[in-house]
């Protein structure tokens, strides 16, 4: 394709955007809220998976040992542990030790309590190399004579993996809609505009000039539409991610967030990607389906 017809084609485009500028804008805005609302749920699934990353990496399962257990069952439950699949450290917590821990972390829970007097029992503390050996390692300790109980975080974990999931389907289908509702509003242009210039068409399509030549400047056109309005979004979103992150961490000293440079290193290559889809197909089959050309 020589560059003197692409430059037609880009010039015919924005021609065409110029005086369908009305219905362009409402598109871009269309485009605009399509995309903010697929970011908007990317940022929240994103800062989900790290809170859960973080919480993977600090969970322990705890098997809480009987005040009379033998040294014999305590020395099993021990070695039981141990070989287990997944086990990536294993520390012993005396009565004393949970009670001194606790006492410092929380001292109000034992008011009325002293280590003669303690609530607390010992413990062996696991260190897991991944949260999903969990369960079968409870399996394996939960019946062993000396074993009081066994206790992880994996409902907080399966909690949070549900939200996660959750937000993901409805930002899915939110996203779903209002593509659908982008590529109807860059269809609808582009058939005003093929409607509006009908009689151009059917002159170049009478001397000679191929489907192709005529469908560029509309797709073009539907590209361009597509590239505004994820621009438009990445930046609204950036300041948006920006001022919820200064927010939060005005109110929550310990939370580890996305940083804000998501939005530019990772979001913006796929937005644009994204629009150059959206405002491309939406053009080709307005083109396909309602110009016989």
């Amino acid at each position: 394709m020589k560059i003197s017809t692409v430059n037609y084609f880009i010039g015919d485009a924005f021609k065409s955007f110029k005086r369908n500028k009305t219905i362009s804008i409402a598109t871009i805005i269309t485009v605009l809220v399509t995309f903010i609302v697929l970011g908007v749920f990317s940022l929240v699934a994103e800062n989900l998976n790290l809170a859960i990353g973080g919480l993977e990496d600090k969970i322990e399962l705890v098997v809480y040992l009987d005040n009379d257990i033998t040294p014999i069952d305590k020395k099993e439950i021990q070695v039981k542990i141990n070989s287990q699949q997944g086990v990536k450290e294993i520390q012993y917590e005396s009565r004393e030790d949970a009670f001194k821990k606790l006492q410092e972390n929380n001292a109000g829970i034992l008011k009325g309590y002293t280590l003669e007097k303690n609530p607390l029992p010992a413990s062996y503390i696991v260190k897991l190399e991944d949260m999903s050996y969990a369960p079968a390692i409870r399996e394996a300790v939960k019946d062993l004579d000396g074993v009081e109980s066994v206790s992880d975080e994996q409902e907080s974990i399966d909690t949070i993996q549900s939200i996660i999931k959750f937000t993901k389907i409805i930002g899915t289908v939110l996203f779903i809609i209002l593509i659908g509702v982008s590529i109807f509003l860059i269809m609808n242009t582009t058939k005003l505009t093929v409607y509006a210039r009908r009689k151009e068409v059917g002159i170049m399509k009478f001397v000679g000039a191929t489907d192709w030549f005529i469908r560029w400047p509309f797709i073009i056109e539907g590209i361009l539409i597509g590239l505004i309005g994820t621009f438009l979004s990445i930046i609204v979103l950036y300041f948006l991610y920006k001022f919820g992150i200064s927010f939060i961490a005005a109110r929550v000293i310990i939370l580890n967030l996305i940083p804000v440079s998501y939005v530019f290193t990772s979001l913006l290559w796929k937005f644009v990607l994204g629009g150059v889809l959206v405002g491309g197909c939406a053009s080709y089959l307005a083109l396909r389906k309602f110009l016989v050309v």
